[in-house]
């Protein structure tokens, strides 16, 4: 890794103004500082270099990636692993992947993606690694003082003052954990769905999987093949969308109905049609009803479990009620008898550097409200990247929120009437919402159809530099 004075990193110097509690800050001037260099913080770090911008990203792993690096301690990935959204739609769109890559390809396959497009890009000489933020604090002039150390809290801590700062630390990391009664008194196994790594964790037990996102179907699927029984909890009924549609990888034959302007009614027919010529009622396998119709909630890309389901390898349950000290009871009154409970639920945003007022949170949610999920009102040098749940790829969402980030940037520069007038827009438009109707749920907050978030960002540049 560089040096500090190869690099540029902030060293205190006696002359620069002092945070408001006293200590030093060192002044980088006009550099932005990225938080996190996984795939929105190398996407930020990258547009932001080509617009003319000195850059800092800290990077509290020791290397690129984030989630999608399986060695790093918060990453969610597991041995099986896939994308769940098809390499064309997922690329980011200056960085093509290999034409010879499956439909679908393997996390490691990510990974050395986002290594070759660092190198490519010469982003790992603007990435301090094995260091984290500590604190993100307003400064005078819509500047921020960022506070870092060592990660795991190692040697002295160091504030520098930047121009801007964009927050890309991930929102697949913090798990969210249920609360149901009894669960202090059971004596099996319970872990949550970011600490399961690969099938052997499962061989031989029985094993009840709640939560019935992709990653609590997927550890199902793979608990249908080596446990010795296997019960998935959820507690609404979900459309399993295949795979492939017509010989197509579903999200392209998807993308290719929004391109025609298909009617969110007639697409939905068309699905409800498809999956009754294929899979048929899915209450037969012992699957709930869904309560809601297609595109209602974030879409479940799995064709394997009906099958395992179908075996009667997978034991469709309802949700739980409570736990025993050796069993658990169901909604319906059953109680079942697992010796393992993996909590596929999810996980929740953290942003611990930053007040949660900052981003909007003011009711103590957790929930943040900004405008293109990535803009907070009355913060106009602040952009958070990546914080979207798409129904497609994610990486050429975050390119083009960094593209606007940095255009933004500039125009409060060379034309400041436009950076103003979008300032006007944020504060309209926090908690604008781009993915139609779907459950209310903390799974959905970020939830965005990617063709109408594209829209809205491409007026949002448009108005920006005045086309």
């Amino acid at each position: 890794m560089s040096s500090s004075a190869d690099h540029g990193r902030p060293e205190p110097d006696p002359s620069d103004a002092p945070a408001p509690d006293g200590r030093s800050v060192a002044d980088r001037g006009e550099t932005v500082c990225v938080i996190g260099a996984g795939a929105s913080g190398l996407v930020a770090v990258k547009n932001l270099r080509e617009h003319g911008f000195g850059v800092d990203c800290y990077e509290r792993e020791t290397s690129v990636g984030g989630a999608w690096n399986w060695r790093h301690d918060r990453s969610p990935v597991y041995a099986s692993t896939h994308l769940i959204s098809s390499r064309p739609f997922t690329q980011f769109p200056d960085f093509p992947m290999p034409d010879d890559w499956p439909d679908y390809p393997h996390h490691s396959q990510l990974l050395s993606y986002f290594e070759r497009y660092a190198d490519h890009f010469d982003l790992r000489s603007h990435v301090w690694f094995g260091t984290e933020v500590v604190r993100v604090e307003p400064a005078a002039g819509h500047r921020w003082d960022v506070t870092t150390r060592s990660t795991g809290g190692y040697g002295p801590e160091r504030t520098s003052r930047y121009a801007a700062v964009v927050v890309a630390n991930g929102h697949n990391w913090s798990p969210k954990l249920p609360d149901y009664p009894g669960l202090e008194e059971f004596r099996g196994e319970i872990m949550h769905a970011s600490s399961y790594k690969d099938p052997t964790q499962l061989r031989g037990k029985r094993v009840l999987v709640v939560g019935a996102g992709n990653t609590g179907c997927d550890i199902a699927v793979e608990a249908a093949q080596q446990a010795s029984a296997c019960w998935h909890s959820s507690r609404r009924g979900y459309w399993y969308a295949p795979k492939y549609v017509l010989g197509r990888p579903a999200d392209q034959v998807n993308d290719l109905l929004l391109a025609w302007r298909v009617p969110l009614a007639v697409r939905q027919w068309l699905y409800h049609r498809l999956l009754r010529l294929t899979v048929g009622d899915l209450t037969r396998f012992g699957l709930p009803k869904p309560d809601h119709r297609v595109y209602e909630t974030h879409p479940i890309a799995n064709s394997q479990l009906v099958y395992y389901a179908g075996h009667g390898a997978l034991r469709p349950v309802p949700d739980v009620a409570r736990f025993h000290g050796g069993s658990v009871e169901l909604t319906d009154g059953r109680r079942i008898e697992p010796e393992l409970v993996v909590f596929a639920t999810g996980y929740l945003p953290r942003f611990e550097f930053l007040d949660p007022a900052v981003l909007g949170d003011t009711d103590g949610s957790g929930r943040p409200r900004l405008w293109l999920n990535a803009f907070a009102a009355g913060h106009p040098t602040l952009a958070v990247a990546g914080l979207v749940q798409p129904d497609s790829g994610i990486f050429a969402l975050s390119h083009w929120q960094t593209v606007l980030f940095a255009r933004l940037l500039r125009s409060r520069v060379e034309r400041p009437e436009r950076a103003a007038a979008f300032a006007e827009r944020v504060a309209a438009g926090v908690g604008q919402r781009y993915s139609g109707r779907v459950k209310e749920s903390s799974r959905h907050w970020f939830e965005v159809a990617h063709a109408d978030y594209l829209r809205a960002v491409q007026r949002a540049l448009h108005e920006l530099e005045g086309k």
